[in-house]
């Protein structure tokens, strides 16, 4: 049982929560764009998240604000984690496939991995380093028709990577600061308030009236994703990056599955010998990593 993981089976039963929750993200929210344009559906999202949180945090359960300590890091945080990934993710989604794109996603844990060594000085595992390399060649096994049917830009490749990027810095920054005991929920609230915030003029920006329909299948999407995701999701994946950052970050290697889970039971996509193969080397590789390290 890894020693620095305080209670286990919750760890356990919160990644694959958010694995669920997570592994949904690329079908909704590429459903959802059929209707908005991106940072039109970033910006609701984010918003209705934000305001749920914090009427949660502050009027249901009377959680003090902020001290004045906390805002710069909340700023870094909430550009890192939501403003430049999520603007870039639904953006990069214009041009990449909605399969595609989750398993690209799927090497976050890579560059955590990464950023954990370099700037938080930790020593990363050889058993960790192999569950790294055996869920990636899951992915990539389960993933392989995707890969072979894609018609992605080398553009939009581009854009995924950077906000992928972000998005693992952002992890690492989370893990590395001392939040001084603020609570979850009041974190991710404004964080996700501010990155709500910063991605506004451009949306406002770019807004065309006659692209944005506004009907009740995005307003399904928005919510989905604000509730279930910016919400639920993120509130379990700080939760577990708190655990451990590294074996957090294994966690996302399991949402790429039960996107193509989510994507054969809502859009009818095939599954194949390759998805099956590729999900024991993901479950294998899970397995390493979160209970023998």
């Amino acid at each position: 049982m890894p020693t620095e993981v305080k209670n286990y089976r919750l760890f356990i039963t919160a990644g694959i929560s958010f694995a669920f929750l997570w592994g949904s993200g690329s079908t909704v929210t590429k459903y959802g764009l059929q209707f908005l344009q991106p940072f039109v559906f970033a910006v609701c999202r984010l918003f209705t998240a934000a305001a749920i949180m914090l009427i949660i945090a502050h009027v249901v359960l009377g959680y003090a604000l902020p001290h004045k300590n906390h805002w710069k890091a909340l700023v870094i945080y909430g550009l890192l984690n939501l403003s430049i990934f999520l603007g870039m993710y639904c953006y990069a989604l214009q041009f990449v496939p909605g399969g595609l794109g989750t398993l690209v996603t799927s090497t976050i844990p890579i560059f955590i991995t990464i950023f954990t060594g370099l700037w938080l000085k930790k020593k990363i595992s050889l058993i960790i380093i192999f569950s790294l390399i055996l869920c990636s060649a899951g992915v990539t096994i389960a993933g392989w028709q995707i890969i072979q049917l894609s018609t992605a830009s080398a553009y939009g490749m581009l854009i995924l990577f950077l906000g992928i990027i972000s998005n693992a810095a952002g992890a690492v920054y989370f893990v590395g600061r001392d939040w001084d005991g603020l609570n979850l929920i009041t974190i991710n609230a404004w964080q996700t308030l501010l990155g709500g915030l910063f991605l506004l003029p451009i949306c406002l920006y770019n807004y065309d009236s006659s692209l944005n329909n506004f009907i009740w299948p995005a307003v399904a999407s928005v919510a989905w994703l604000a509730i279930g995701l910016s919400t639920t999701g993120i509130l379990l994946w700080l939760f577990i990056l708190r655990q451990s950052a590294v074996r957090a970050s294994l966690w996302l290697f399991l949402c790429p599955i039960i996107g193509f889970a989510f994507a054969a039971f809502l859009l009818k996509e095939p599954l194949s010998w390759f998805t099956a193969f590729g999900v024991l080397l993901v479950l294998g590789g899970l397995y390493l990593g979160q209970k023998n390290a």
